[in-house]
């Protein structure tokens, strides 16, 4: 179990990364809404009810279970001092035993990209995996094209590791994915 529920918190200078909260719901269905056409292309097709109350209780209900058992930890980006939800940041796939890894995900809302936040999300999150968590290796994909999430996860300091094929269905199809990873005790040099 990583601790309690309501103790998961992370501060950076401009936000709190939080567990989602059911009252977060009009806001994350508004930001999601209005950042549609900006997220779709990056993420797997959405749902006909991807943004209904029922689908948002259930995303809710699978950050607080999995975070309890230690096999995940989803934390929506929240602004300070207004608390306004910028995006959402996950460590999914929490692997302990010998592998001591997770895999990063994470997405912003078209109207706060390209402000750094993502950047101060990234960093405050690989600090908790490795210093919190001690987990040892943070993995990364993304579709080859997406430039910009390359170059954050590069400026993070991720290191490319190669190509996976037909890695995951992004809007509707089967994609290849370029595939990072970040070291808690990195000797590879930069990128």
């Amino acid at each position: 179990m990583i601790g309690p529920l309501r103790k998961t918190r992370v501060e950076t200078e401009r936000m709190t990364l939080r567990l989602p909260q059911h009252g977060d719901y009009r806001a994350w269905v508004a930001l999601r809404e209005s950042s549609a056409a900006f997220l779709q292309p990056w993420e797997p097709e959405w749902a006909s009810d991807h943004l209904s109350r029922k689908s948002f209780t259930n995303r809710v209900y699978w950050a607080q279970r999995s975070h309890g058992q230690g096999t995940a930890l989803s934390l929506f980006l929240t602004r300070r001092p207004d608390g306004a939800l910028l995006g959402a940041i996950t460590l999914d796939n929490i692997r302990r035993g010998p592998a001591q890894s997770a895999t990063m995900g994470y997405w912003i809302g078209q109207a706060h990209a390209r402000q750094g936040y993502m950047a101060e999300a990234i960093a405050a999150l690989s600090h908790h995996a490795f210093r919190r968590l001690d987990l040892s290796r943070l993995e990364a994909a993304c579709l080859e094209e997406n430039a910009a999430s390359r170059g954050l996860l590069e400026k993070s300091g991720f290191k490319y590791e190669g190509v996976a094929q037909s890695y995951l269905q992004i809007a509707g199809r089967w994609r290849n994915h370029v595939l990072y990873a970040m070291l808690r005790s990195d000797r590879r040099g930069r990128v």
